[in-house]
């Protein structure tokens, strides 16, 4: 397949899958798909199933738009499958997707290079029933799951239980092992990065509880604060610490770096949480927020994922 770029191609938009984060996937891959025709491309909309090869292989697409969030569109399955069918497609690719997933894999390829990351232990959901892993509060998440899905803020209140009673709804129900890292105080921020460009930085204020998915993904749930009202450090901070995590994973197209800035610490409060290299494409998603506030509508957003993708696959 020539590398050579073209005014108009046809575009498998890949969306939905089996994952936690189904419902957002399909948001994310209907605005795509609208933002693609409307600037004349070809599309053909994939809502995968077990037999996403073989519609691919039908459609024989110039290239494919990523559009999935979560296992196995996040986590380097749907990338190594792309690479062996020969099929170019957008954001990372399957070494980048396996690592960023992982938040242990994360953690080992960042904090070596200096990247403040929470510390942190993997521990088994069934020693939670006998004692904590960590002082409290702590937070516990799935290690490869993204959107917020799974995770608990143990406080030292005994929100649920002391120890976690093992009848009490948590992530330890549905997973056999989790993450326990301590818990930052503070604020919600996120920078998006666009090649090798951050966007911007966005603090994010729930109306209740934290931002989970939930409050990620129900309009009204959430307040956005664009340009986030931090330090002039901070805000950099956040931006160059974003850019080389990009950089560090190998991230291609559009990332997503996500922190927590305990305020009272100045920049040494300041955490990468994780990368997120599917970012969310919907009406309520951070990174097509931040490209507007650039001056970037979401069509040309779409098509300069496009291109950076069409550029990488010409290297």
């Amino acid at each position: 397949m020539s590398g050579a770029l073209k005014t108009t191609l046809h575009i498998a938009v890949l969306m939905g899958g089996w994952s936690a984060e189904r419902e957002v996937s399909l948001m994310s891959g209907a605005g795509v798909s609208d933002a693609l025709e409307s600037l004349g491309h070809r599309v053909t909309r994939i809502d995968m199933g077990r037999d996403v090869a073989l519609r691919l292989a039908e459609a024989k697409p110039d290239l494919v738009f990523n559009a999935l969030h979560g296992t196995p569109g996040e986590d380097g399955s749907i990338q190594g499958m792309l690479d062996l069918m020969g099929l170019r497609y957008t954001h990372s690719g399957m070494v980048t997707s396996v690592i960023a997933i992982d938040k242990v894999l994360t953690k080992q390829a960042l904090v070596p290079h200096g990247i403040p990351m929470p510390g942190g232990r993997i521990v088994r959901s069934a020693d939670l029933f006998a004692g904590d892993p960590l002082k409290r509060p702590y937070v516990l998440k799935p290690v490869n799951e993204g959107s917020s899905v799974g995770i608990a803020i143990v406080t030292e209140d005994g929100n649920y239980g002391n120890p976690i009673g093992r009848d009490v709804a948590g992530p330890w129900q549905d997973f056999e092992e989790l993450l326990a890292e301590p818990y930052v105080r503070g604020r919600e921020l996120t920078t998006a990065v666009l090649g090798d460009t951050a966007l911007g930085v966005t603090e994010l204020r729930p109306k209740s509880g934290f931002y989970d998915y939930d409050a990620k993904y129900t309009d009204g749930m959430t307040e956005h604060l664009f340009p986030a009202p931090i330090p002039d450090d901070i805000a950099a901070a956040c931006k160059r610490i974003a850019i080389e995590a990009h950089r560090l994973l190998g991230c291609k197209g559009c990332s997503r770096a996500d922190f927590r800035w305990d305020d009272e610490c100045g920049e040494d409060g300041l955490f990468l949480l994780e990368v997120n290299t599917q970012p969310g494409m919907t009406p309520l998603s951070l990174v097509p927020e931040q490209a507007r506030h650039a001056g970037m509508s979401y069509p040309e957003l779409v098509q300069r994922i496009v291109d950076e993708a069409i550029r990488d696959s010409a290297r």
